[in-house]
Formats: structure tokens, sequence, C-alpha cells
């Protein structure tokens, strides 16, 4: 079981979303109110106007930070490469799976570490 699986398994009717390829999902310096799971397609995530970016494939989830800072602030782009559904899980479903699944965090945890792994070594040797 992964993060997606706990936010599908809380969903309900109306809590995904489909954008085209080139659809901006979020803009930097928005407030986030909301973390998402990619269900279909890629989303990119980019950060310092463009200067790093990364791939989030079906499974993957992202925008979790937002829910978890003070300011909830998005600090980076999220863009539909492709076509995609995105499962959206707001800041009282999180709080509440949080609470009830203590594995979701330990999950969601374990994704952003590998993430943030993957693009400490896309910049070691810069």
């Amino acid at each position: 079981m992964n993060a997606l699986d706990t936010m599908r398994a809380l969903a309900s009717q109306g809590e995904v979303l489909n954008f085209a390829a080139g659809d901006l999902i979020f803009r930097s310096g928005e407030t986030g109110a909301c973390m998402f799971g990619v269900l279909e397609g890629t989303v990119e995530l980019s950060w310092n106007g463009e200067a790093a970016h990364e791939q989030n494939q079906a499974g993957d989830v992202f925008g979790a930070g937002a829910l978890v800072t003070s300011e909830h602030r998005r600090y980076g782009n999220a863009k539909a490469v492709s076509p995609c559904r995105v499962l959206v899980m707001n800041r009282e479903k999180f709080l509440f799976a949080v609470q009830e699944s203590p594995m979701f965090a330990i999950e969601l945890l374990g994704s952003i570490d590998q993430r943030l792994r993957q693009l400490k070594d896309c910049t070691k040797n810069l």
C-alpha cells in the first residue's frame, strides 16, 4: 500500500480532476489547500523558474508541502505534461488520514525522501 492507495480509500465522488496536456495545476506562490495523486498521465513539477523539475507518473503524490507549512504556499509549479486524471485530497482529509492511518504519514515521508534523493542526484555534478 502507498500514499495514493490511502488517498483513494478516503476519496469521495467529485475529487478526481482531469487536465489536458499543458494545463497548469497550480502555480508557485499560490495558497495550497490540497494535495494530489496522479491516477493517469504525467505531471511536471518545476521550481526556480524552471531551473529544477521532476516528472510525476501514475502512483505518485505531490503538493503535500502546502498542507504542512504554516503559510500554506506552493513553492513550485505543477503542469500536466500529458492528459491527466488527478485525485485531490483537501487538508481536512489529509489530517484525518495522518491521524487515523499513521502508515499514510510514513508512506508520504518515504515518497518525499525518495524524490529528494533523486533531485540531489540530479544536481550532484552541477
